[in-house]
């Protein structure tokens, strides 16, 4: 295939990743408005919030199966439509039930745009023959960034959750209809030989684990970095949000970097030394909970955790019992338990002891990637 048709469909790919991630971080930008709404304590939002992952586990199972049989290319496209175009009604809604509904739907959509939009980026990598999909997922990153901004703006112009949501969806759109033509017809690694659903081997078990170690620490920090800068840190107000924010600055920076060391270093190695910079930085934070230090952990952690998914989703691609999309949502399903339930976990430790040292449990996970990375096998 020639340079420029590859380079159309890399850029097809990647602007279904930030229609993904925009779509996300604009619900999420929006969440405090809709809280007001329904006049929902936090512990009621937080069993409201719940339908979202919900509705993405219970679509797992189906994601691999509807991919392998249907194509990523169609699947993707349902799945752009559904999650996008349930973004309004997130805005719309006048009643608790109405909410957590349009939420598991919302999760559903998100979690078939997630193993299709995956199954395409592996599918492209092997075309390019090195390693892309780091990069992939730094769009994704990119798109979150803006979609913050956005919400910033449209908060600051007092728009309505759901005219925010309307624009969104509208931007969408467009993406789907200029981008959608460009997307790969035929899954690449898929082998007509390949059982739709077989037991995943030993390899992908392992990556599953790797992933499971990787969400775990990347849910600690979306949940708990900030909590982390207030009580213990205690800087002053406005500094409340450094640690987060630097932390998803090295995320972003590493995906965009890490194809290049992945070629010249190889995926094993960048796996090492990713849980080994992740088990750093937390112990850093921990050890020497002042702001620089701090400070200096949490980037050590957004650099480690960067490029762990995207390579673990690249290795199961090639899985040769399972098609790529079976493989994925296989991986997806062990490491989306870890993302789930590892700040609830992490809660529990702090209220029994400190939040030190339940964030110190988790850096043990970091050296977890880098143990579990040794002993897998990397074609």
């Amino acid at each position: 295939m020639e340079d420029r048709q590859k380079k159309i469909h890399r850029l097809a790919v990647s602007s279904f990743f930030f229609l993904a991630g925009l779509c996300f971080s604009s619900w999420a930008s929006r969440i405090p408005d809709i809280q007001t709404k329904l006049h929902l304590t936090n512990a009621a939002l937080g069993a409201v919030l719940l339908g979202l992952p919900t509705g993405l586990m219970i679509s797992l199972p189906f994601a691999g199966l509807l991919v392998a049989k249907f194509g990523s290319k169609h699947i993707l496209m349902g799945a752009a439509v559904l999650y996008s175009f349930t973004l309004p009604l997130l805005g719309l809604v006048a009643y608790t039930w109405q909410l957590v509904i349009c939420l598991f739907i919302f999760g559903f959509g998100g979690n078939m745009l997630n193993i299709s939009v995956n199954t395409q980026a592996v599918s492209t990598e092997a075309i390019y023959g090195r390693s892309i999909m780091a990069s992939y997922h730094g769009v994704w990153s990119l798109a979150g960034f803006t979609g913050a901004a956005i919400g910033t703006l449209m908060i600051g112009l007092k728009l309505l959750p759901y005219q925010h949501f309307l624009i969104i969806m509208f931007l969408a759109a467009m993406i789907m209809i200029s981008a959608s033509r460009h997307l790969l017809v035929t899954d690449i690694n898929k082998n007509e030989q390949q059982p739709i659903f077989a037991i995943p081997d030993r390899s992908l078990i392992s990556l599953g684990f790797i992933a499971l170690c990787s969400m775990i620490c990347e849910g600690a920090m979306f949940d708990w970095s900030g909590v982390y800068f207030q009580k213990v840190i205690q800087p002053p107000k406005e500094l409340v949000a450094a640690g987060y924010t630097a932390f998803m600055a090295t995320m972003a920076t590493g995906r965009f970097v890490g194809d290049w060391f992945a070629t010249r270093v190889g995926v094993k190695k960048i796996l090492q030394i990713s849980g080994a910079l992740t088990a750093v930085g937390l112990f850093t934070a921990i050890i020497f909970p002042y702001f620089f230090t701090a400070i200096i952990g949490f980037l050590f952690v957004g650099a480690g955790v960067s490029s762990v998914i995207p390579f673990v989703y690249s290795a199961a691609g090639k899985s040769k019992i399972l098609s790529p999309g079976v493989a994925l949502a296989a991986v997806s399903t062990i490491g989306y338990l870890g993302f789930l339930f590892g700040p609830p976990f992490i809660g529990f430790i702090a209220q029994v002891s400190s939040l030190r040292v339940s964030l110190g449990l988790i850096a043990i996970l970091g050296i977890g990637i880098t143990v579990i990375s040794t002993r897998t096998k990397f074609d």
